[in-house]
């Protein structure tokens, strides 16, 4: 098998061992990147002599980190250093940060290798769709706004990369491009460095193609509790179906998907249980597109002031509140949002983890679209974790995919709970890989 089709975890136990070099790693990953992106379109930046580079310094000195050796991609709203960051912005062209983001200098120092920038929706908030196409189908989307980031991952063009989520922009493009993962509680992760659009909502996520390459990162990343957390199983398992105050807007794959793993569940010894959420958390997706709207308005009110009129119409709108978003309904957001948090958490007295869609179905057609965040903003906005996780394929032949929800700052629970139940929902993973690498 070449490097590339390896997963994180497995490659990182592989470069510990000194059966597999970063060099050897990197190389693979170019090479994929050579073969697919011409198609794809998932990098706006790579630079192969300065990766190979880097790859041979890190092969120098000993390990020194969960990460050591690992290529990375980064979502281009995200500050690099070394590279461009254009946020997808006809005004940011070759526009070249000061330091670092802070999510990128602590996988940095804890031995990755930024592979490259991958392309995002205009400043992860709207304007210009990324040029990125779904690599199971080229005529699909690949979700945004991370949505380089998920086809890369997906395209075994990087082992790990870098998403955002303010709505639905890390999980939707995870059930769409068929691979995991994980939207930490919110505030978990430094935002430093990163676009800002809404400081409510915003948060850093990252993309593997197994629970052990999320929990690779989640280690860099210092999350709470991580080592104090107790082996589970699937039989000890008390999983709430949640099916959203949303469900109407299911399409029927992303039922089938809900269906389908909690069947498997069931049948491997979980107890299934309903869960329907009190009549208020049906307002919660309208809050959040308020509070983007709202926050979003200050965020890019700089934007409109130094660049007027080539600020693209969606940010301007924003700057200039054209959707006559006032005080009073900002305070009504912020309040029902921080009600519903306290509810929600509550409720896990009853139960371990809830299960619910990840999006509205498969990806849809076009570039023009990047699917709805109804099955996503709601949990944004409620600052609680969520781990997508594959699930099956619908009938266009595209991945649709759920996630596993737990109240705020359970990381390291969802983690441990995702790591059992994941073989159980998601039972192509191994043929996918074999798939890709044949």
């Amino acid at each position: 098998m070449e490097p590339c089709f390896l997963n994180a975890a497995a490659a990182a136990v592989r470069i510990r061992e000194k059966s597999l070099t970063s060099e050897a790693l990197v190389r693979s990953c170019l090479e994929r990147i050579a073969e697919r992106d011409a198609e794809v379109r998932a990098w706006t930046h790579i630079d192969p002599e300065y990766a190979i580079a880097q790859a041979r310094e890190l092969d120098k000195r000993p390990v020194a980190g969960p990460l050591h050796g690992l290529p990375f991609g980064v979502k281009d709203m995200i500050d690099t250093a070394d590279m461009p960051t254009t946020y997808n912005s006809p005004l940011y062209q070759g526009h070249r940060p000061a330091k670092d983001a802070g999510c990128v200098a602590v996988v940095r120092q804890c031995g990755a290798l930024i592979l490259g920038k991958t392309d995002t929706v205009e400043f992860a908030a709207g304007g210009r769709k990324a040029l990125t196409r779904n690599p199971h189908n080229l005529a699909h989307t690949p979700g945004g706004s991370s949505s380089g980031s998920g086809a890369a991952v997906a395209s075994y063009m990087t082992p790990l990369a870098f998403g955002t989520q303010t709505g639905g922009s890390h999980i939707r493009p995870a059930s769409f491009n068929g691979i995991y993962g994980l939207k930490p509680t919110w505030g978990a992760v430094t935002r430093e460095g990163a676009k800002l659009l809404c400081a409510t909502c915003d948060t850093i996520g990252w993309f593997g193609r197994s629970v052990a390459d999320l929990a690779l990162v989640a280690e860099a990343f210092r999350l709470r509790d991580l080592a104090a957390q107790n082996p589970v199983s699937v039989k000890s398992l008390k999983v709430a179906v949640c099916r959203t105050p949303y469900w109407k807007q299911a399409e029927p794959p992303a039922r089938q998907a809900l269906a389908t793993a909690a069947e498997r569940l069931q049948k491997a010894g979980a107890q299934i249980q309903e869960l329907e959420l009190p009549a208020r958390f049906g307002s919660l997706d309208e809050a959040q597109r308020t509070l983007t709207y709202g926050e979003g308005g200050p965020a890019f009110l700089p934007e409109l002031l130094m660049h007027g009129d080539r600020l693209h119409p969606e940010f301007r709108e924003m700057a200039d509140n054209q959707r006559a978003v006032t005080g009073a309904m900002m305070v009504e957001a912020y309040d029902l949002a921080a009600d519903c948090r306290k509810t929600f958490d509550a409720l896990f007295n009853g139960f371990d983890v809830v299960l619910t869609p990840s999006a509205p179905g498969e990806a849809p057609e076009g570039l023009h679209t990047t699917g709805d965040w109804v099955f996503n903003g709601m949990w944004t906005v409620m600052h609680v974790p969520c781990l997508a996780i594959p699930c099956i394929t619908g009938p266009k032949q595209l991945p649709v995919g759920v996630q596993i929800v737990g109240p705020r700052y359970s990381d390291a629970r969802l983690l441990e709970i995702a790591a059992v139940v994941a073989p159980v929902i998601d039972i192509g993973a191994g043929q996918r890989d074999a798939s890709a690498a044949g």
